[in-house]
């Protein structure tokens, strides 16, 4: 890919992320953060790119033009659906935004398939049926506190597997993974949570959506991972460089700050999250490396056409 299509696909997703006007100002605050944080990379100037957007001095048509080859396209178009996806369904002006980048980018029913695709891993839901965010209920027994801490690597590993995987669709599974991991340490102790309290637990904490998945789809982008199949996967997971770890040591830190927060009955501020969190994601980043063959080695084993599956059986 050259560098302008690069840039393109960077420009598209961000365009993609800012499209329903519904953002949070926290969420926005995460996506510059990420911007700035990924600034050298490649030669791009990100939070350039992120000011483009925002003033709307870039449009999907000079985009577009930046497209040329058919695989930039097809890869550009995914990641929009990702972005689009990452909180949830797709808004009524996101359908529309992904059916003008379709347009545009001349591509043909698959790209709509794709769409589908990823609008049903959105719609997994976590375990509980909508209505009171929390319920308290009698949990079965006493949780067993290592079973917990061994469910919460398992779940490190798995999304650490997923992030080194080139497929859009594998990164975007990384979300919907870590809020059934909540939702499953919430019930062990006693408590049933929606997707709503758990998308709030999760922003709480600093964890955005749209941001996360721009956050890891980028680095693989730049990282030259994302969209190689075959031959590139294997080469990637021998270059720990393309992958930060960070789905690893996120997820880590989701687990524990969890299981610390529902254990101790809810009573953690928000401050007392944002400082537990942080700090469990330094020990899950230095982790990591003890772990990182387990996570190639678990990486070797997934089947990326069965997401929607893994997801479903979580």
């Amino acid at each position: 890919m050259t560098p302008s299509e690069t840039k393109a696909i960077v420009t598209l997703s961000l365009l993609a992320a800012f499209v329903d006007g519904e953002k949070h100002e926290r969420e926005r605050a995460e996506i510059k953060r990420i911007a700035e944080g990924l600034s050298q990379a490649d030669g791009l100037n990100l939070p350039t790119l992120y000011q483009d957007v925002l003033m709307k001095r870039v449009s999907l048509a000079s985009v577009a033009g930046e497209l040329t080859s058919n695989e930039s396209k097809q890869l550009a178009y995914e990641m929009a659906v990702c972005v689009c996806d990452a909180d949830g369904a797709q808004s009524e002006a996101e359908r529309m935004f992904l059916a003008d980048v379709r347009t545009s980018l001349g591509l043909d029913a698959s790209a709509a398939r794709f769409s589908q695709q990823a609008e049903e891993i959105a719609a997994v839901p976590v375990g509980a049926a909508a209505g009171t965010a929390v319920t308290a209920v009698a949990a079965p027994n006493t949780p067993d506190s290592a079973e917990l801490d061994k469910s919460i690597l398992n779940a490190a590993i798995l999304n650490g597997a997923l992030e080194l995987l080139p497929e859009t669709l594998s990164t975007m599974a990384i979300i919907p993974l870590q809020m059934k991991l909540v939702y499953r340490i919430g019930q062990a102790h006693g408590y049933q949570l929606d997707s709503g309290h758990i998308k709030d637990f999760l922003a709480t904490v600093g964890v955005g959506l749209t941001s996360q998945y721009l956050e890891q789809a980028g680095r693989k982008l730049l990282g030259g991972l994302l969209g190689k199949v075959g031959g590139g996967l294997l080469r990637g997971l021998g270059n720990q460089a393309v992958s930060s770890g960070m789905s690893f040591a996120s997820t880590y830190a989701l687990g524990h700050v969890a299981k610390r927060y529902y254990a101790g009955g809810r009573t953690l501020s928000t401050q007392m999250l944002k400082d537990a969190f942080s700090g469990v994601v330094k020990e899950g980043q230095s982790l990591q490396t003890q772990y990182l063959p387990a996570i190639q080695e678990k990486a070797r084993t997934l089947d990326a056409g069965k997401v929607l599956s893994l997801v479903r059986g979580a």
